[in-house]
């Protein structure tokens, strides 16, 4: 079986090198902020470009955190409203309602899945505060033109790279391309923990310094609280092994590169839609995603090849309970997206003959009607 990610493999390339990092971490009877959680923040920083970084407990919470900074500051009030693609992780949704602002679902582009400029603008009224682009996949939405929309009518752009770690547009990394972005550490991300973790990166001291305020029980000063806050922090051992696997994450994203170009020019099969790359280096491929309107017939036919997939993701978020409020709401590109999508396996130690087997499986097939 061709596992779709094989987390333990993964982390076994830096088996001793983590182990390593976790016996620092327990000899140095410092467990909570201290020296490996400041000095993963400085190098993720550098990673990114940008000159501050905020370890949190997860990636929900680096966009939920960002979003009350902004309400704390003044920029953003109950009841605004930020936009936000209609077809991304609930994660993404989920920080905007639980500030107590609006969600504004906006369709994708078809071809790349990701946030459609002109449809951010079709949707700005006079409560709009922020913009949410989304990364999806790994590759970086258009920021030079949500930038400018963002410019025009005085908006926020918080980026969400959870699935982009390493990303390029043009000369800059994801994480540096709007006023903030959050990042997830989740195992199975391209920069993944052996846990829960996540990531705020900015350039802006004052956003910086009132988010770690109020993810540390709104503390600026032991005992002193300036906010109702809360608790989340990236752990020493989580930010230790990170610190390892950072020094990676360009040689296997160009690994995870490699993957996917062997797809793209190998998968040759009328039945299905392959991704639409914008530019090599926008794209980290956190995850390959086909396109077809036989998904069920075709993950059926490569899990009995022995090829797991996963779907990313099978149920639109208007179509989700959670926001039974939407259900009556049309989001067409962005439901098709959701009915068809389906991802292969790849990850930084898939080997090519592994990859040409998937190839070799999936130019095999067709839809039980022909």
């Amino acid at each position: 079986m061709i596992p779709f990610l094989d987390l333990k493999g993964i982390n076994a390339k830096y088996r001793e090198d983590l182990i390593s990092a976790c016996t620092d971490v327990i000899d140095s009877g410092w467990y909570i902020q201290g020296t490996q959680c400041k000095a993963f923040e400085e190098e993720f920083a550098a990673y990114c470009g940008t000159k501050y970084c905020i370890g949190v407990a997860n990636g929900l919470d680096a966009l939920t955190l960002t979003l009350r900074s902004y309400k704390e500051l003044g920029v953003i009030s109950d009841g605004d409203e930020v936009i936000v693609p209609a077809n991304t992780y609930i994660a993404s949704i989920l920080a905007i309602s639980e500030n107590n602002l609006t969600p504004v679902l906006v369709e994708p582009n078809i071809n790349t899945c990701l946030i459609d400029p002109k449809e951010i603008e079709k949707n700005i009224t006079s409560k709009t505060k922020a913009i949410l682009p989304v990364h999806l996949y790994g590759q970086t939405c258009e920021m030079d033109e949500i930038n400018k929309i963002a410019k025009k009518y005085n908006l926020k752009v918080i980026e969400d790279s959870a699935q982009s770690h390493g990303a390029m547009f043009k000369d800059k990394k994801c994480g540096n391309l709007g006023d903030a972005s959050g990042f997830s550490f989740y195992p199975g991300k391209n920069l993944g923990a052996l846990g829960d973790g996540g990531a705020i990166t900015t350039n802006d001291e004052e956003l910086a310094t009132t988010i770690r305020a109020i993810a540390n029980y709104g503390s600026h000063k032991k005992y002193e609280n300036l906010y109702k806050g809360v608790n989340s922090r990236l752990d020493e051992l989580q930010a230790a092994l990170l610190r390892v696997k950072l020094k990676h994450l360009d040689e296997d994203t160009n690994h995870r590169r490699t993957i996917a170009n062997l797809y793209l020019e190998k998968i040759k099969n009328k039945n299905i839609i392959l991704p639409t790359l914008t530019d090599e280096n926008n794209h980290v491929w956190h995850v390959f995603v086909i396109r077809t309107n036989k998904r069920e017939e075709l993950q059926k036919y490569l899990l009995d090849n022995g090829i797991q997939t996963l779907i990313h993701y099978p149920i639109a978020p208007n179509k989700q309970e959670a926001y039974k409020e939407w259900k009556l709401n049309s989001y067409p590109i962005s439901e098709k997206i959701h009915d068809e999508v389906l991802s292969l396996p790849i990850s930084p130690i898939l080997s090519l003959d592994d990859a040409n087997r998937v190839i070799c499986v999936m130019n095999n097939y067709r839809h039980s009607f022909e």
